[in-house]
């Protein structure tokens, strides 16, 4: 059997249109740690919410990345054919009485909780109604038990960039979907059991998903998979502030002149200017000038 090498990252975006500045940062940063680090670098394609992916966007994601010259050294993994795997994986956590039925909607979420709980990026933090039982609802969706109120789930870990983390699951969060009301599998789930079978080690994304962190780790805990090192990019953001995203209408890359893209994107993660002729020269010179400011993705050291 062959030995895995010693890292092994990726970059996994969602075709809900083609690849904008933002992207770019995580897509650049995950391939110079990879390449710094004499690692593998894959692609996966975040498919699994159907609804919300743009035809085409898929292919055109990966021609930007091409035409960039951020090359995969394996062929592109669709999430959308990883139905099996989420099974299994959903299996194994009823087996060991880590999930439950839901019987909810937002609306019985929203009365249960009042006025005492605001929403959270969007989502309302769950408040436990299914734990002991449906009550006469049909099920619904499948949730994580993320601790008590008197046991709380508190995870803790380290990013290379933003240093040490916490979250406490329990009271931010809740007990989290791993399969929707639609019939879908959640983020969460899938990126955990895609991350663990195609053997990635290091994970290098924007600073907008640190906040899923904890929850994956403690699916990966459940699991009995081992937990990947973090690293989480600075964001690109809009003239409102916000981060850029599809979501706001961001543009796609200018690909007429790939050599800007990525020297706006280096400028981003904190590179250094870099002299070079085209894009090709440009990635050659930034992975050592990468190397030199992220250092060992094993190392406690804090990077900001």
């Amino acid at each position: 059997m062959t030995a895995l090498p010693a890292y092994i990252g990726r970059f996994a975006p969602s075709p809900t249109g083609a690849l904008h500045a933002g992207s770019l940062v995580a897509a650049l940063a995950s391939w110079l740690d990879a390449r710094a680090h004499a690692g593998r670098w894959l692609v996966r394609i975040e498919d699994i919410d159907g609804p919300r992916c743009v035809p085409g966007a898929d292919h055109e994601i990966l021609r930007q990345l091409a035409v960039l010259g951020l090359h995969a050294d394996e062929p592109p993994l669709w999430q959308s054919t990883r139905d099996a795997g989420y099974a299994q994986a959903l299996d194994a956590l009823k087996a060991r009485g880590a999930v439950y039925p839901c019987g909810c909607t937002r609306k019985d979420i929203e009365l249960a909780l009042g006025d005492h709980a605001p929403p959270r990026h969007g989502e309302l933090v769950y408040p436990g109604t299914c734990r002991d039982g449906l009550h006469g609802k049909a099920a619904r969706a499948w949730r994580v038990r993320c601790g008590t109120t008197e046991q709380p789930l508190v995870i803790g870990w380290h990013d290379r960039r933003l240093g040490a983390q916490a979250q406490d699951v329990t009271h931010e969060v809740g007990d989290f979907v791993v399969k929707r009301a639609d019939g879908l599998w959640a983020y969460q789930l899938a990126v955990v059991v895609d991350d663990a079978a195609q053997g990635v080690r290091h994970i290098v994304r924007g600073e907008d998903l640190a906040d899923n962190t904890a929850r994956q780790i403690h699916l990966q805990r459940l699991l009995g998979l081992n937990a990947p090192t973090y690293l989480h990019t600075p964001l690109v953001l809009g003239a409102d502030g916000e981060k850029l995203s599809k979501q706001n209408d961001a543009t796609s890359i200018d690909l007429s002149d790939p050599l800007a893209a990525l020297q706006a994107a280096g400028a981003v993660l904190g590179l250094p200017p870099l002299a070079a002729a085209d894009a090709a020269y440009w990635l050659e010179a930034a992975v050592p000038a990468w190397a030199g400011m992220m250092g060992d993705p094993h190392s406690s050291a804090e990077r900001r």
